[in-house]
């Protein structure tokens, strides 16, 4: 630690909390992450002197050493040992199959739960809307960062985007029960099941199923395209978002820019066993070493870690002190603005600027007072619904993914030599390519790859899997490359596939 933050000091008049001794895992991170980590952690020693930091080895120091996830095995038992773990951002090299340390520890540690508060401080940090206070509640496993990706052919490369009910289950759920304890009113679900009609189907079926056992909060849904926008336009209609992944994601960046500045904004990762707290920026290599950036996003989830952790005290004054350095004009460069910024300072003097207003409360600016714990229900959510009958599954055909090419490719020279291979069990429905129907009666002007899928329903009711060995077989002996095969299958007679376009 540098000796300027080394030296800050609480104001002889501000009287910590006296807590019960605890230890923190902290990974500092990459790029600006050692010194927004440094400025950090002077101020929760300066507002909680009972805690302790642990340092751990997270992200370029792992990857260089050889550790391709970008974790280091102190990280993973000082997890193990303590439940939590505040990290600063983290830099992924590119190519070489390293893997996102985010990703790694949310999926590893079943962190599903990603909590981004995106609060405007208007007028002390110029935002496009002054009045907005959303909270965005991300799933955190699953969608397409389960990371299953394959290249098929020349031409085609496949993501998988997986949604299961559980993980629906407990993602609606937990944002239920957020906006319940902390006083909100409405929680508003975002999918693209007008597209997606399974798998964003899925969360949104869920979602409706759960809303009627929270009556007193106000539930609705919208498309992500026109929510995402909805957002950037009039925030102050939604109170709390919950949303699929990569939607979150995305969702999550725009609420913090619309808000004032993504270097603000701090998140969560929840789990069952424990909690990680993160900046939502990057490492921004490009202002590392320069001691301009700024901690807030960083010390905005340390805030969020104290509340998880039942510190209701540190965490209240720090978010009150760093509410006071905002209203009295002590700004980072990021933020700051000739007119209204009173100073200009660099990381480690906002540190000093909050340390020295430990104790204050906002003049303008609503105070935060935190409660002494979280609910039950946030720390370790009830995420069951009642017990489901198991739905009634039979196999009633296989889409064939071929990686075919011709100097033609032409669909009906395809399809003629693939009617000759459907045998008594099945019959050719139809062939799609890029998800548009090209065989039978295609449109010539549809863009056809080298990647083609073709349907293979079942001339029964049901077929086995024995069968569709059979026609595998043909289809490899006829010399045809089968790259993927997806079975199609009914649940209690509703087809659990989707419907081709002019099937």
């Amino acid at each position: 630690m540098s000796a300027v933050l080394a030296e800050s000091a609480a104001p002889v008049h501000y009287v910590p909390a006296r807590l019960p001794a605890t230890t923190v895992p902290v990974a500092a991170g990459d790029g600006i992450g050692p010194e927004i980590m440094e400025a950090t952690l002077a101020i929760l020693r300066a507002a909680d002197p009972a805690l302790s930091f642990h340092h751990v080895t997270v992200g370029l120091k792992a990857y260089e050493s050889g550790l391709m996830a970008g974790i280091g095995e102190d990280t993973w038992k000082a997890i193990e040992a303590h439940r939590v773990l505040l990290k600063g951002p983290i830099t992924t090299p590119q190519g070489g199959g390293y893997k996102s340390v985010n990703v790694t520890l949310r999926k590893t540690l079943g962190l599903y739960a990603n909590l981004r508060p995106c609060v405007s401080y208007h007028p002390y940090v110029r935002a496009l809307h002054p009045r907005m206070d959303v909270v965005i509640v991300r799933e955190n496993e699953e969608d397409t960062y389960a990371g299953i990706e394959h290249r098929q052919s020349d031409e085609v490369v496949q993501c998988l985007k997986l949604i299961t009910r559980p993980g629906c289950e407990r993602i609606v759920r937990y944002a239920f029960e957020y906006a319940r304890a902390h006083g909100r009113k409405k929680v508003t679900c975002m999918t693209k099941d007008n597209i997606m009609k399974l798998t964003d189907g899925l969360f949104h079926r869920v979602f409706d199923e759960i809303a009627p056992q929270y009556p007193e909060i106000e539930a609705n849904h919208m498309i992500i395209d026109i929510g995402t926008a909805r957002i950037a336009s009039r925030p102050t209609d939604f109170d709390v978002v919950v949303t699929p992944n990569l939607y979150g994601d995305i969702l999550s960046d725009v609420a913090a820019e619309v808000a004032g500045s993504i270097g603000l904004a701090g998140s969560s990762n929840i789990g069952h066993g424990c909690a990680m707290f993160e900046a939502v920026h990057g490492s921004a290599p490009d202002i590392a070493g320069r001691d301009i950036a700024n901690p807030s996003g960083l010390l905005l989830s340390a805030v969020m870690m104290l509340v998880h952790l039942g510190r209701a005290k540190p965490a209240t004054d720090i978010h009150n002190a760093w509410l006071c350095a905002l209203e009295d004009g002590v700004h980072t460069a990021d933020i700051f603005r000739e007119g209204s910024s009173t100073r200009k300072v660099g990381t480690r003097d906002f540190a000093r600027a909050v340390i020295e207003r430990l104790g204050r409360r906002p003049a303008k600016m609503a105070a935060v007072a935190y409660p002494e714990r979280e609910p039950d229900s946030l720390v370790h959510p009830d995420v069951s619904l009642p017990p489901r009958t198991p739905a009634q599954k039979a196999l009633v055909g296989v889409d064939v993914f071929l990686n075919w090419d011709s100097p033609t490719r032409d669909p009906n020279e395809l399809g003629a030599a693939l009617e000759a291979l459907a045998g008594e069990e099945f019959r050719l429905a139809l062939i799609t390519n890029r998800g548009v129907k090209v065989y039978p009666d295609g449109n010539p002007q549809t863009l056809r790859t080298d990647h083609w899928r073709c349907r293979f329903p079942a001339r029964g009711e049901r077929v086995d899997g024995q069968a569709i060995s059979r026609l595998l077989l043909r289809i490899a002996e006829a010399g045809f490359d089968a790259v993927k095969t997806e079975n199609l299958y009914t649940f209690d007679g509703v087809r659990g596939y989707s419907q081709a376009q002019g099937e």
